[in-house]
């Protein structure tokens, strides 16, 4: 069971950043409402399953079914269940393939949740352990509840463990050689940089016609 600590100073102002990004996403994508930034609320639709696994131009990665295997420059598939995100192994193509909403989102909820083991779990989960949605309902739900993992893993944390080299074991970063407040930044800022994709992606949709 986590530990409930006194949030350090220096963590407060990444934490509001958090949850600032992860709400201003689930509005985006999921509505009724979204701040359009200057304090008035915009009506934002719920992404439809189109919207989600749209390829706006050719070979972009994406999700897909484990039986089709992986598109146009991938290698595998990552991810449990029937459905993978399309990924290759280092070093990544050049230049790196277009991705989908659906590939874009499905990274976020599975970079929060498995870190948030590694940080705060059992120290055990990959990418092939996070279960990849084929629709945006069931993608924004995961997304959902790999955030409230990730926060419950950064209210444990007090100034030591800011501080501790490896507090974080991801396995598919440099995580485990950086001070877990390091950490913390990376992860604010990927999900704000995703995010902000994310968003101009529902923007193109919608102005496709």
């Amino acid at each position: 069971m986590s530990r409930q600590v006194a949030t350090p100073a220096r963590l407060v102002t990444l934490l509001d950043q958090f949850d600032f990004g992860c709400e201003r996403l689930l509005g985006r994508i999921n509505g009724p409402v979204v701040d359009s930034g200057n304090g008035v609320e915009v009506e934002a639709t719920p992404m439809t399953d189109g919207e989600y696994l749209r390829e706006p131009v050719p070979d972009c990665w994406s999700v897909r079914r484990h039986v089709d295997g992986p598109g146009a420059r991938a290698t595998l598939l990552v991810g449990a269940g029937d459905w993978g995100r399309d990924s290759a192994a280092s070093p990544h193509p050049v230049p790196p393939p277009f991705t989908t909403i659906a590939w874009r989102l499905t990274h976020l909820g599975e970079m929060l949740a498995v870190r948030a083991d590694h940080a705060n779990g059992t120290h055990t989960l990959t990418k092939d352990d996070f279960r990849v949605s084929p629709d945006a309902a069931g993608a924004i739900a995961s997304f959902s509840a790999a955030a409230a993992a990730w926060r419950e893993a950064l209210l444990a944390a007090d100034n030591a463990v800011l501080d501790k080299i490896g507090h974080c074991t991801y396995p598919h970063g440099s995580d485990p050689e950086e001070p877990f407040i390091d950490v913390i930044w990376w992860v604010n800022q990927e999900l704000l940089h995703h995010g902000a994709e994310i968003a101009l992606l529902r923007d193109l949709y919608r102005y496709q016609a």
